[in-house]
């Protein structure tokens, strides 16, 4: 009966814990995908900005000349 307990508490605690993840990618994500970074505020040289990350934050690339 005890390994029930422990088994239903483990259970919960996992059930928790996929509630608070999202399903989808964020836009970090989204970011990455295009080779940036979030950065806090404005995108500043050497970098421009692609979009933005939400909170705050600005998905910037580095300028690179060819």
């Amino acid at each position: 009966m005890r390994i029930l307990y422990q088994l239903l508490v483990v259970l919960f605690m996992m059930l928790q814990g996929a509630v608070g993840k999202p399903f989808f990618p964020g836009q970090s994500y989204r970011c990455q995908a295009q080779n940036g970074r979030c950065i806090p505020g404005i995108c500043r040289s050497p970098y421009y900005w692609i979009g933005s990350c939400g909170k705050g934050y600005s998905c910037c690339k580095r300028y690179v000349e060819v």
